[in-house]
């Protein structure tokens, strides 16, 4: 049973009430471009894991059946047992996902958002299993069940999610000083120096205080990363710092640094190209944050898709059965595609309002060489294909001609 599916409906019942707290205190927690964005690489990550999910815990499976060295019984002690296992694991995965810049690629999509708020919760990478997974394995040849693993670290991950709003100040100091608290996990998301690499736990703060990564919220918190992403793309979201790498790798450096840069901190450089860059001092009133504007009717054109989307994605996850592995492909392959065509509109690109307006032509050859199976719901797809290449239309002008 996947509980992180299962949680979904809550997730947005909780952002809901947050949205009407910040509109009720006027307070601008949310933006609606970072909120979609934020939400749409929640979508790419749970699509990607649709592919993924059987084939990341299959090491942990392979070395449970063959290499285990004990059999647990599994009682109410065990399962704290393995929960507290699963943080610990999880903290040093979270460490070195910041200290390890081949590792920082596959987390930095849950850091590139300059707002804090519940939907920053979703906001995952779709790459951090592939690295993630293999620090649990000690837990696997410990003889921990694959099934409880799965579980308890589901339940882990749900707990993360309450702690990304600026609704809660502080908890009560026993409760702060032991559990991963919003106060906490606000400082993790901060871009200003003192609050880099700090405060990586999971549900648990105890093993920041032990290993020496623990810090206090004091100051001002700077959400964000050092080099903004500047874009509401969720596919780019995953992809940006490794073009950088990749930049970095293409100047004229030893081979042995070139090794050295994916394994050495992000930001460091050998020394003959000017060593490490180090994170800058912000003020907290001179902040500038990325955004576009665009024409209210755009908006609530992406708003009326998105909500189309959500309901899809929905539909999709709760009934994967339902579908071969080719449907599930090309369903994923639509949903991702409109992911990123309503991240290129918010950021004005002249790609996406093609690709936009070619996805739902391409949803009419689809119904043309397909078919469906009432009348009822063929009028509805050309109706609604319609509408929305006609109101998408009335917005052509306001599209940079320059592409990313």
């Amino acid at each position: 049973m996947d509980y992180i599916v299962l949680s979904i409906p809550v997730f947005f019942i909780l952002i809901g009430v947050e949205l009407l707290i910040t509109n009720l205190r006027k307070t601008g927690w949310y933006r609606f471009n970072d909120a979609v964005a934020n939400i749409s690489c929640g979508i790419v990550q749970q699509i990607s894991g649709v592919f993924s999910k059987t084939v990341l815990i299959v090491g942990y499976v392979y070395i449970y059946d063959h290499y285990r060295l004990f059999e647990i019984n599994e009682n109410v002690f065990t399962w704290v047992a393995l929960f507290v296992g699963i943080d610990f694991f999880y903290y040093w995965f979270h460490r070195l996902a910041h200290e390890i810049n081949i590792f920082w690629g596959t987390h930095i999509v849950h850091h590139q958002s300059e707002e804090y708020n519940l939907s920053v919760a979703l906001r995952q990478s779709s790459f951090q299993g592939f690295v993630s997974m293999a620090f649990y394995f000690p837990l696997a040849l410990l003889g921990f069940n694959p099934i409880s693993f799965v579980t308890i670290s589901a339940f882990q991950t749900l707990y993360q999610f309450w702690i990304h709003t600026k609704a809660i100040d502080k908890m009560p100091q026993w409760f702060e000083y032991i559990f991963n608290t919003p106060s906490h996990h606000r400082v993790h998301h901060g871009r200003n120096p003192k609050y880099i690499d700090k405060n990586h736990g999971g549900t648990l703060i105890i093993f920041d205080r032990m290993f020496g990564t623990f810090q206090a919220e004091e100051e001002e918190v700077i959400f964000g990363v050092t080099k903004p992403l500047a874009s509401f793309n969720p596919v780019w979201a995953n992809f940006d710092w490794y073009a950088d790498m990749w930049r970095d790798l293409n100047q004229p450096m030893k081979w042995r640094d070139r090794i050295k840069l994916l394994f050495n901190k992000p930001g460091w450089l050998p020394d003959y190209l000017g060593g490490y860059r180090m994170p800058k001092e912000i003020d907290a009133e001179q902040k500038v944050v990325y955004d576009v504007r665009i024409p209210l009717g755009l908006n609530y054109y992406i708003l009326f898709q998105y909500l189309l989307i959500l309901a899809i994605t929905s539909g999709f996850l709760f009934n994967l059965n339902v579908f071969s592995r080719f449907q599930q492909g090309l369903i994923a392959g639509y949903i991702v595609l409109t992911t990123m065509n309503l991240g290129g509109l918010f950021d004005k690109r002249k790609w996406a309002y093609f690709l936009e307006a070619g996805r739902w032509l391409l949803i009419l050859l689809a119904l043309l060489f397909i078919g469906s199976q009432t009348m009822i719901l063929s009028s509805a797809i050309i109706l609604l294909t319609a509408l929305s290449i006609l109101w998408l239309r009335k917005y052509r002008h306001i599209f940079d001609p320059v592409s990313s």
